[in-house]
């Protein structure tokens, strides 16, 4: 992607000015950023894929009394309201990772790193429908696929949520701006700008959102990860105190004992880059309900295609794939991330790779991350 070029999508900014001017700054309304837009699914489709178990989906519904329900999926088609009831809105998470159109629609934002890049959320709603007014804590582009939806939103300060309500509904609602958007039309916004987006009429909302791991959940995961190589790297040396002396105070814990669990420390993180590693087998993870199926061993490959499943990051030494790493280095490392970043290699591409290399992408399309394209 040329980050130097204008585009529909971002209103004629190119990705460079819309990173520097909107991005975690201010909103940015675009009209027409996908000229001609069409439901990627047809209404009965997107029904019969919230009805699979690996779906993630949700119900959410207003009663006329004014109250908020919640139920999470798999839903079959009895299990949904009338379409003549208003005020009912279906999401269904993740729709890239199961329908080529979608996964090709969030390959348009990917002049944001794909460490960042979450998926596409399909919000279906009858008349009036809404989720209630709240805030994100990540980027969210919305891009209106099908019939009209209102948006109010503003940069809310009041950031106290309504109790008793199954969802993170804002007790106080203050939007300082308000936009009706149609087919094609797109609204990004910021993490925290509070937002209500209220269906007029029969109307599909594509949500793209964005990873933003928490610090805790970050050092907690990272820990874990790095706790798994601890042992090996720290040794198996036991702990010896022959200089110890007869204590009066038995319950306290000898300095000794602390400075050898310090020093145990610095040698499972001896290792420079093992941060590095465990942060990109992290940011690699596949979701929990994301399974491959295996493919066949390639005869020959002539192109591949990474599966719409896979997620494939790199660094300075590694490459990462679907949670797991490898080293990287040299002519076969500058082709991989090529692979990363344009998720394809063709035939002179791979003409350049070393037997190592085709060894390791023939694995990956028999564990069905990858894929020989079809001629």
């Amino acid at each position: 992607m040329d980050v130097h070029l204008p585009t529909p999508l971002l209103g004629g900014l190119t990705p460079r000015q819309f990173m520097k001017r909107h991005w975690q700054r201010k909103p940015l309304l675009v009209r027409g950023a996908v000229p001609a837009m069409k439901p990627l699914l047809q209404r009965g489709e997107l029904f019969a894929l919230a009805s699979r178990d690996e779906v993630e989906s949700r119900l959410v519904e207003q009663r006329d009394d004014g109250r908020w329900s919640m139920r999470r999926g798999p839903f079959n088609r009895r299990s949904l309201p009338p379409l003549a009831r208003p005020r009912w809105t279906l999401l269904v998470q993740g729709v890239d990772l199961h329908v080529d159109a979608a996964h090709e629609l969030l390959q348009r934002f990917r002049f944001v790193p794909e460490a960042r890049l979450d998926d596409l959320m399909v919000s279906y709603a009858t008349d009036t429908a809404g989720v209630g007014p709240h805030f994100d804590s990540y980027d969210v582009f919305l891009l209106q696929a099908e019939g009209r939806r209102r948006w109010r939103f503003g940069r809310q300060q009041d950031l106290t949520l309504r109790e008793g309500v199954p969802l993170k509904i804002l007790e106080r609602f203050e939007p300082q701006e308000e936009h009706v958007l149609e087919p094609g039309d797109m609204l990004y916004l910021p993490p925290r700008y509070a937002h209500d987006g209220i269906a007029e009429g029969e109307c599909q909302t594509y949500s793209i959102g964005f990873r933003s791991p928490r610090r805790g959940e970050l050092a907690r995961e990272l820990l874990q990860r790095l706790s798994e190589d601890a042992g090996d790297a720290a040794g198996d040396t036991l702990y010896r105190d022959s200089a110890q002396s007869a204590v009066r105070e038995p319950g306290a814990i000898p300095a000794e004992l602390e400075r050898f669990a310090r020093d145990a420390l610095k040698a499972a993180l001896k290792d420079p880059h093992s941060l590095a590693r465990a942060l990109g087998e992290y940011l690699s993870e596949p979701k929990p309900n994301v399974w491959f199926e295996a493919g066949e061993t390639p005869r020959a490959l002539r192109s591949v295609v990474l599966d719409r499943r896979t997620r494939m990051l790199y660094d300075g030494r590694h490459l990462f794939v679907n949670g797991e790493s490898w080293r990287a280095s040299g002519p076969d490392a500058r082709l991989m991330r090529k692979l990363a970043d344009e998720r394809r290699l063709d035939e002179p591409d791979l003409a350049r790779a070393s037997d190592e290399a085709l060894e390791l992408l023939a694995s990956w399309c028999e564990a069905g991350w990858a894929h020989e394209e079809e001629r």
